[in-house]
């Protein structure tokens, strides 16, 4: 399987996960407290990471590398795992709330992938962003 199967297939699977643990994550656990122990975590696997990406460099080096973008990064996964963390707990259905947000960011993503990157959508990608409208509208409705 090539790197861009297999990187999708990765975060397709990690997505699955995610959603069930944030789902599956206790309403007793200050979320503070959970976000807090799910980051140490994920620096210690972080960190396990040197041994399949190592150092081209010291430490140093590559972390004078790191620009701006890695900090703003921390800013909005901590929003993303919040935002689901609190919309579970708000009563969203696991099948729902991840297909809301995503088609919702999406539809911001378009504008934004046009003015920031000047990507230019095609006509078939358009008519996709109408059936992601219209598809949203419908989960989101409540039975």
């Amino acid at each position: 399987m090539t790197l861009f199967y297999a990187s999708i297939s990765l975060a397709v699977l990690s997505s699955v996960l995610y959603h069930v643990f944030q789902k599956a994550t206790s309403s007793a656990v200050n979320p503070a407290i959970g976000l807090m122990v799910t980051y140490a975590v994920a620096f210690g696997l972080s960190t396990l990471l040197l041994l399949i990406y190592p150092l081209k460099s010291n430490v140093v080096a590559a972390l004078r590398q790191v620009n701006w973008a890695s900090v703003a990064l921390a800013f909005s996964i901590l929003g993303l795992e919040l935002g689901f963390l609190l919309a579970y707990r708000a009563g969203w259905d696991i099948s729902v709330a991840a297909i809301a947000a995503n088609v919702a960011a999406g539809l911001a993503l378009l504008p934004t992938g046009a003015l920031l990157f000047r990507e230019r959508p095609s006509i078939v990608n358009l008519v996709g962003v109408f059936v992601c409208i219209v598809g949203l509208i419908m989960v989101s409705v409540r039975r």
